[in-house]
């Protein structure tokens, strides 16, 4: 029996539904996904000091809505929580006078581990799901793109410790190139005009583009795969 354009328009409703109420519920992954999206317009949009600390800020909050939404387990939540607190006061170092902060990259530095933190637990919660839904679909993208944001801000430290230019003749990059470089590594695309200049960004790039296809092919593919709208799963049911 085909579906009435009534039926039809009543799924769409529910499904624009359930996406806005995950972009405002603070145990959903969509919420997380708005706060990824804040954190990269404020990186490559804001270069004062100020902006670097609020968007650190910004991070520890969306590395704790990502542990509270994954259900992050004990042992791993008490390293999280030091690491949280560390990069609070950080942000606050990085307010005082002085380029402490600045000389020795602590604030992309912070943003990088903290972001590398947060995809392993959400990894974990989808993999234990039974249920392949919007909220996996939604975890899924959120662990991709912070696996993406991560590497970035890595970079960035590396720019500030490293003697050398990180990107050779083009100079160590701004933040925006850094964001830049990881996603097209990430995503395998590669253009090429800029391209770690020594070690270990060399060996950092090789690795990120290994964990973006292995993402891709196994976690993303199956939640594509998998899911099914919830009226379906719910039709599914009843016949069972």
């Amino acid at each position: 029996m085909s579906d009435t354009p009534e039926d039809i328009d009543r799924r769409s409703r529910s499904f624009f539904h359930r996406l806005w109420s995950s972009f405002v519920s603070a145990d959903s992954y969509g919420l997380v996904l708005l706060l990824i999206a804040v954190t990269y317009a404020l990186s490559v949009s804001v270069t004062s000091r100020w902006g670097a600390s609020v968007t650190l800020a910004i991070q520890v909050l969306t590395v704790w809505l990502a542990l509270r939404t994954s259900d992050a387990r004990r042992g791993f939540r008490i390293v999280a929580a030091i690491l949280l607190v560390l990069s609070a006061l950080i942000v606050v170092v990085n307010l005082l006078p002085g380029n402490f902060s600045d000389e020795h990259g602590l604030v992309p530095l912070a943003a990088g581990v903290l972001y590398l933190v947060a995809p392993i637990s959400i990894v974990r919660h989808l993999g234990a799901r039974r249920i392949i839904d919007l909220e996996t679909f939604l975890g899924s993208i959120a662990a991709y793109l912070l696996i993406g944001m991560s590497f970035a801000f890595l970079y960035a430290a590396l720019g500030v410790i490293e003697p050398g230019n990180f990107f050779g003749a083009q100079g160590d990059g701004k933040l925006s190139q850094d964001l830049f470089f990881s996603f097209t590594t990430l995503t395998t695309t590669g253009y090429g005009n800029l391209v770690p200049a020594a070690n270990p960004g060399q060996s950092m790039a090789v690795a990120e583009m290994l964990i973006g296809q292995l993402f891709l092919i196994t976690a993303v593919a199956k939640v594509v795969a998998g899911w099914r709208p919830k009226e379906q799963r719910d039709t599914t049911g009843a016949q069972a």
